[in-house]
């Protein structure tokens, strides 16, 4: 099963320009959301995935060891853009302020900039 697990959180990875794994109650993923939320990123290339509300929580904990590997830490939120981790709420919040995210989430063609 992990093998499975993995390849579905690479596949996610990939196939979303913005992907967000969450955990609905804690407050740096809700940090991370809603400075993502000020960006009108299109919906069919971003998802958030609240661990804390799947129904196969042994499979939310091998999602977090799978983060674990890839990124250095299990906690969330673990946040994507176009494939590169960039985070979690205090950074993505931290690229927003210096203007970083925004050109992030451009690149990635998850929004478009303003003429």
């Amino acid at each position: 099963m992990a093998d499975q697990v993995k390849q579905m959180v690479q596949d996610k990875i990939k196939a979303n320009k913005v992907m967000v794994f969450s955990k609905s109650y804690c407050p740096y993923c809700k940090k991370a959301k809603n400075v993502l939320a000020k960006y009108s990123i299109d919906k069919s290339s971003f998802e958030v995935m609240e661990l804390d509300l799947m129904a196969d929580q042994a499979e939310a904990n091998l999602i977090q060891e799978v983060m674990k590997g890839l990124t250095g830490a299990s906690s969330v939120p673990r946040v994507f853009v176009n494939g590169k981790f960039i985070g979690g709420g205090d950074d993505t919040e931290k690229l927003d302020k210096s203007g970083e995210l925004k050109k992030l989430l451009v690149g990635a063609g998850a929004i478009h900039e303003e003429l």
